[in-house]
């Protein structure tokens, strides 16, 4: 290989290297109109270098920008909006590698449990749920996952 090319191929290498860790938000159009716009100071998803770090999902319905009096309802609505943000960068839940759970009242973990199992297949991601004394508003459940392909 001569001198020419190698540097050409290090400099391929370079410019894939960069386009790999370029930083970039995922915001779903479900998350961008409507009540449940989030509006807020924050992306709803992050992906760098082929992971991506979805923001904590309430059990916020898009449409209405209400939060469900059942708390099942309001569980498979903070993991369809996750959802949403995994399917924007190519992802599913196959692909998540850590989820965090934040529950206000820790005698609702059997509940979450029995929902949150209906959308992660073995091999499931590892997994924190934490207690929490409040979260934004009335939720009762916050949700974050990590994903990669």
């Amino acid at each position: 290989m001569n001198i020419r090319t190698t540097v050409l191929l290090l400099c391929s290498s370079l410019a894939v290297s960069n386009a790999l860790a370029e930083k970039r938000a995922i915001v779903p159009k479900e998350f961008a109109a409507g009540p449940g716009a989030t509006g807020l100071p924050y992306s709803p998803g992050i992906l760098i270098d082929g992971t991506l770090y979805v923001a904590g999902q309430v059990g916020r319905d898009l449409k209405t920008g209400q939060i469900p009096s059942d708390f099942e309802s309001e569980v498979r609505n903070a993991l369809d909006n996750a959802g949403l943000v995994l399917k924007a960068a190519g992802l599913g839940f196959e692909d998540a590698v850590a989820v965090q759970v934040y529950l206000t009242d820790m005698d609702l973990f059997p509940r979450m449990n029995a929902v949150y199992a209906t959308y992660f297949k073995d091999p499931r991601p590892a997994r924190t749920t934490v207690g929490v004394a409040k979260l934004v508003g009335p939720a009762r459940i916050e949700i974050t996952i990590t994903a990669r392909k």
